[in-house]
């Protein structure tokens, strides 16, 4: 019987994650919202910016227009300073008592999973929005008519940042900490 579980124990990972501080889960949420946003649009702008400066060797006069591109890109960056400074106005002191109470840890993971979901919503989306803003560099060192049609999908791809935006803060109205015995 020892490799299974009898009813009534816990498993180490669920004593685990009930043990560690819902402000280390907050912290690790808002570093990840903030980080791999940032991560996000840097390879984003690595991918569209190489292809600019190829494309740009053929047709000089595509550099200026297409630096929406980049700009989008840096747009999923700013998103996760956004989140990562609404997840930051989220923390609120609790006596060392309550650390550890129900509503404290849900607080934690609140953020925590809003941190999650917008840090890899924006990865995501900056890559989007790379490889979109690649294919209109190139498309427009070919044919310049094709600049406005492909420059309205990069916005659709750029969406899906904002939609990390949105379900990343819906989540973090969950993170309630507990209120503060008043003294008598």
């Amino acid at each position: 019987m020892s490799g299974s579980v009898m009813l009534g124990e816990s498993s180490s990972w669920s004593r685990a994650l009930v043990k560690i501080s819902p402000y280390t889960f907050s912290a690790i949420g808002i570093a990840v919202a903030i980080g791999v946003s940032v991560l996000g649009a840097a390879w984003g702008i690595y991918i569209t910016g190489s292809s600019l400066i190829g494309a740009a060797i053929k047709a000089p006069r595509i550099t200026s227009k297409n630096l929406i591109s980049v700009i989008f890109c840096e747009a999923v960056a700013i998103y996760g300073v956004i989140v990562a400074i609404i997840l930051q106005t989220k923390l609120e002191s609790v006596p060392a008592s309550q650390i550890y109470a129900p509503e404290s840890l849900r607080a934690g993971y609140a953020i925590f999973a809003s941190g999650i979901i917008v840090g890899f919503a924006n990865l995501v989306c900056g890559l989007c929005v790379g490889i979109i803003g690649s294919s209109c560099a190139l498309s427009d060192a070919q044919n310049s008519s094709l600049f406005v049609k492909i420059l309205v999908i990069e916005i659709f791809g750029s969406a899906l940042g904002l939609f990390g935006v949105i379900v990343g803060i819906i989540m973090s109205a969950q993170a309630s900490w507990p209120a503060k015995p008043v003294d008598v």
